[in-house]
Order: structure tokens, then C-alpha cells, then sequence
């Protein structure tokens, strides 16, 4: 945490793994956070490394890992390579003794997350966790109307998310994301972890819960068909499926309630709709260009002890075992 003396100083970030995810949803939400700089980013191809660094303003790059952690001007690093590798960096990060912040999930099992979390918690250094759905506007509509009894008390989650097979999913094209190597669950792990945490930040942590899952097409290594049921703490159940063939996209969230009902989409910009005795409201919210802005600015608010920060390496672990118990590593 920064020192209320120090509270003008400028966190220098460095970006390891500046790939994808770098360009617009996170890279320049942490330009755009006051007091943050990006200072340095890492990426093993140099080309695409300095090609990076020149088209976002950025002065250095490196194509090793260790020595961009260890740049005694970088203050943070955030951590956006594949899953598999977050534990690796995780903890040269942590012996560094520098803040972090690792993209979702936070290792592709509870293991390994736990022992990322373990090694920050030890040293006492923040760590942080990109499960930025926890700090958007729109998400935040859904947890004041639960706060507010909008829906009486609360009942019951449900959720499914389906998607058509992709054609780099057909054409046997390598995608670690569907890599069991890297991603047990395959594009469960990659977005069914963004909703569950979501729903674990609104409905509070969960105690128990099973799942079921396979690989219904053959296509690749990981699995592509996943159902569970849980119970949150509060004693609030939920169901999900997940299921990445089938004939057309869905994504819906139904929280019931004993006076009414909430629906929503994880990943869509579609109305939230709130349905109680009042009758229905839809409330469009906008996410902003850059999807991690606020995750960003809440990281810098809590350095500077003004709050506390929804998504930890705490709060990033917990889910990790939530995805392992559905998955079946656990």
C-alpha cells in the first residue's frame, strides 16, 4: 500500500505478455488511471514487442520476463500471458516484491492459485486479480437492486452460456485456449470464470457445489460441455450450464427473488431488467471503450488505502476452486 506521504508518487507499470487483451481492454485503461505510467512492456517476439511499445507511447520493451520484473524503475507488473505461466511469473513477481495484478484466472487450477496468493500474502504485497466485471457500472446497477430488496430476498441463480463451434475449432488450428494443457475446462475456464466470480462478488462466497463435465465434440483436447449446482454461504442455491457447441449464442442470468426477478447477460450490452410488483425496468449501461478502466482506477484507489479492491488474489483463489470442484480437478 502507498504511504499517505507518498500518495502524489506515480506507480510505474510494466505489461508482461503484451498481447490481445493489451491493446484496448486493459493496456490503456492503466494509461488513462491517474498516477499510473506504463513504463516497460514484455513480449518474447522483439518485433512484436517494439512495435507494442511504439504504438502505445511506451519507452521500453523486453523479450525476457525476469528482466522486466527486475527493472528497478517498475513498480507493478501486470501479468497477461496465457493461464498456464501465471504462477511461474507470479512468483518472480512476489519475490521481487512488487504489486501485481494477473489476468483471469488466476492459475487454470485452485493449486496453483492458491500458491500464488500464498506467496503475496506472505510478503504482505498487494495482489490483484483482472476479474473486472466486479467494478463495471453495469454490474454494479444489479448489486445495488439486491441491496435493496428490489427482489425481496434471494432465492436461487441460474445461468446458461452457449456458443456455436467456432470455425478455428473446426479447421483443428491450435488455440490454447482449448489446449487441456493449459485450460482444463477450454473455453469454460476462459469465460464461465468471469460470470461465476461476478455472481460470487454479488451473492457472497460459496460452500458447496458440483458439476459434470466432457468433451461432446472431440475437436480438441479440453473439455466443451459443463453443468453445475452450488450453494453460496448465504444459503442462496445456484444452477449453470455452459456449453460450446451448440446452434446458436445465448447468455442469460436469472436471479430470483421472493418479490421479483433479476435477468441479465454476462458478456452481452443488453438491458438489465429488473421484473417485481412495480412491473419491469430496463436499465441499458454502457460499458466504457476500455472494459478494465475501472478496475484500473479501483486498483489505484486502493494503494492509496481509500478502499478496498473486489477482486484480490483472496477472492481470485476462491474461484479458482469453485471452477476446479465443476471441472472435476478437485
Amino acid at each position: 500500500m502507498i504511504n499517505k506521504s507518498e500518495s502524489t508518487k506515480v506507480i510505474r507499470w510494466g505489461i508482461l505478455g503484451c498481447g490481445n487483451v493489451t491493446e484496448v481492454k486493459s493496456g490503456p485503461a492503466y494509461q488513462k488511471t491517474e498516477g499510473f505510467t506504463i513504463e516497460a512492456v514484455m513480449r518474447r517476439d522483439a518485433d512484436k514487442a517494439a512495435d507494442y511499445a511504439k504504438r502505445h507511447g511506451i519507452d521500453k520493451f523486453y523479450t525476457n520476463g525476469d528482466d522486466l520484473i527486475n527493472d528497478p524503475e517498475i513498480d507493478a507488473i501486470y501479468i497477461a500471458t496465457p493461464p498456464d505461466t501465471h504462477k511461474y511469473y507470479g512468483l518472480k513477481v512476489a519475490q521481487a516484491g512488487k504489486i501485481c495484478c494477473i489476468e483471469k484466472p488466476l492459475a487454470p487450477n485452485y493449486q496453483d492459485s492458491l500458491s500464488i496468493y500464498k506467496a503475496f500474502e506472505e510478503k504482505n504485497i498487494p495482489l490483484f486479480v483482472a476479474y473486472y466485471r466486479r467494478t463495471l457500472p453495469r454490474f454494479e446497477q444489479i448489486k445495488t437492486w439486491l441491496d435493496t430488496d428490489s427482489i425481496g430476498a434471494i432465492r436461487h441463480i441460474r445461468w446458461h452460456l452457449s456458443k456455436p463451434t467456432t470455425t478455428q475449432d473446426l479447421s483443428g488450428e491450435y488455440n490454447w485456449r482449448t489446449d487441456s494443457e493449459i485450460a482444463t475446462g477450454g473455453y469454460f475456464d476462459d469465460l464461465a470464470s468471469h460470470g461465476l466470480d461476478l455472481f460470487i462478488h454479488l451473492l457472497g462466497n460459496i460452500k458447496e457445489v458440483s458439476g459434470i463435465s466432457l468433451n461432446q465434440q472431440g475437436l480438441y483436447s479440453a473439455k466443451d460441455a459443463a453443468t453445475a449446482c452450488w450453494v453460496h454461504e448465504s444459503g442462496i442455491t445456484g444452477t449453470g450450464s455452459w456449453n460450446f457447441g451448440c446452434y446458436e449464442r445465448e447468455d442469460k442470468v436469472e436471479i430470483f427473488g421472493s418479490k421479483g426477478k433479476i435477468t441479465f447477460s454476462v458478456f452481452e450490452n443488453e438491458p438489465l431488467v429488473l421484473s417485481n410488483e412495480q412491473g419491469k425496468t430496463e436499465v441499458f449501461i454502457e460499458h466504457p471503450e476500455n472494459i478494465q478502466l475501472y478496475h484500473a482506477k479501483q486498483i489505484k484507489e486502493h494503494l492509496l488505502g481509500n478502499s478496498k479492491h473486489p477482486s484480490t488474489g483472496l477472492t481470485g483463489a476462491h474461484t479458482s476452486w469453485v471452477m476446479d470442484k465443476i471441472i472435476g480437478n478437485l
